[in-house]
């Protein structure tokens, strides 16, 4: 049995978007195309824009390739947003307390919940159509419905000191 100083963490690679990747190429195309043109033609113009498509690229690669991390620790969930492999930023703070209900995604102990349309989606699952479906819900604060993708020892720490809102059909 966990204690509630239990530590979990899960990592999640999100499924990158088609277009994004598709983007990300004809930007850095047009980047090269620039520069190229922008020296053989003595054009600054064209330098400028290289710069700008290059920019751009850039940009959009670190929104290509995007990872969650939860981390469960201490009554909390913390989910990090990874960018590129190579950037962290901390996206939310989740704790327990506040916690309505926990449940997979599908579960009809969020029937309740679903109704009231009023809350704010947060999307931190990878975005795949698998069978059976992994991701849970979360519906946090009054304010927010979380939809994630904890793995069974993070399931279990968070019924482990909030057993009446954790499902697990």
């Amino acid at each position: 049995m966990m204690n509630d100083n239990s530590y979990v963490e899960v990592m999640v690679a999100r499924k990158a978007s088609p277009l994004m990747q598709i983007l990300k190429y004809v930007l850095f195309t047009l980047a090269a195309l620039a520069f190229i043109m922008g020296f053989l033609g003595g054009m600054i113009v064209l330098v400028i824009a290289c710069i700008v498509f290059g920019v751009a690229g850039y940009f959009v690669s670190l929104n290509a390739s995007i990872e969650y991390e939860y981390q469960y620790c201490e009554r909390e969930i913390t989910v990090d947003k990874i960018l590129n492999k190579s950037r962290r930023k901390r996206v939310a703070v989740f704790e327990t307390d506040k916690m309505e209900a926990l449940a997979p995604s599908r579960s009809y102990h969020l029937d309740d919940y679903r109704k009231n349309t009023n809350y704010r989606t947060l999307d931190f699952s990878s975005g795949t159509n698998e069978q059976p479906d992994p991701t849970y819900t979360m519906y946090y604060d009054g304010r927010e419905k979380v939809i994630f993708e904890p793995n069974s020892q993070m399931i279990e720490a968070v019924k482990n000191v909030a057993p009446r809102k954790v499902f697990t059909d």
